[in-house]
């Protein structure tokens, strides 16, 4: 091993998924986002419509460990039932919301992200208005709900980096 390698810091991601809905075999997956933190950077991936296992492999590819929110029970059963990928089976998970409870921090994203001072530039925007969002840019051709549902998204992914650095995670 190389001295390169061995000081190479941990590439860690960030993954949110909208959908049309909760059910796993009647909703599709809307859009998918993506933050790559490495070497002190973030970078944002978002795909829309077109979302394929080898978009999510390839935008993954490197990393070391993934973090959600509620990932455990929705996001990641629900991309390996509509995209038979199992991330859970190629990469180290951790489900952000299992932390958040060890620290008496219950509740949604949005509401721990309010208890512990994260602050959101779309604070009127929840689950419920991105499935709304969503079918205001398809039946409408309306992309500035599209705009709203994909910062809304971006916001998500990136404030997961920012949970895990309050609640102490290395």
């Amino acid at each position: 091993m190389d001295s390169s390698s061995s000081n190479r810091t941990k590439t860690r991601a960030y993954l949110d998924i909208e959908t049309t809905g909760l059910s796993r075999t009647l909703s599709e997956i809307t859009v998918v986002g993506i933050a790559v933190e490495q070497d002190g950077l973030i970078r944002v991936e978002r795909q829309v419509e077109n979302i394929t296992e080898q978009w999510i492999l390839d935008t993954l590819r490197g990393v070391d460990e993934l973090y959600t929110y509620n990932g455990s029970r929705f996001d990641l059963p629900f991309i390996k039932a509509t995209l038979k990928l199992d991330l859970k089976q190629s990469l180290k998970h951790t489900d952000l919301m299992y932390a958040c409870w060890k620290q008496d921090l219950k509740g949604g994203l949005k509401a721990v992200e309010k208890k512990i001072g994260i602050r959101r530039k779309l604070p009127n925007v929840d689950g419920y208005m991105a499935v709304i969002l969503w079918w205001q840019y398809k039946y409408n051709s309306d992309h500035n709900a599209l705009k709203t549902l994909l910062d809304y998204n971006e916001e998500d992914v990136v404030n997961l980096h920012t949970l895990r650095e309050k609640l102490g995670i290395q």
